[in-house]
């Protein structure tokens, strides 16, 4: 079968099924780049949770952090408030989502093999 991204036409090749629709893949890379988000700040493909905000995504807490403290704040009536309530916002699903991934977002715990 033929990959959707990049045409190869492979033996091994293998379909995923996403909200009601099958695609066909040759490898994980080409199902990546077919169907993963991209995160709203730095543009990099979010493999894995991400952290979701609305509609947007973002790859990692920082980007969504990084995303918040870069909206420009107006000098209108009001204007500073509202931006500094959606950082406070951004914050809190930040650490939200960071909450609900413990304990999978820590690091593994390597050995050397020595005691």
């Amino acid at each position: 079968m033929k990959c959707e991204v990049c045409g190869n036409d492979y033996e091994k090749s293998f379909t995923v099924s996403l909200g009601g629709e099958t695609h066909t893949f040759d490898s994980f890379e080409c199902a990546i780049q077919g169907l993963a988000p991209v995160c709203e700040h730095c543009g990099c493909r979010v493999i894995g949770h991400g952290v979701e905000d609305g509609e947007k995504i973002y790859c990692c807490a920082h980007c969504a952090k990084m995303a918040a403290a870069h909206t420009p704040i107006g000098r209108g009536p009001g204007q500073r408030r509202k931006k500094l309530r959606e950082r406070e916002h951004a914050d809190a699903v930040v650490t939200e989502a960071s909450e609900e991934s413990f304990p999978a977002s820590d690091a593994p715990a390597w050995t050397t093999g020595r005691d």
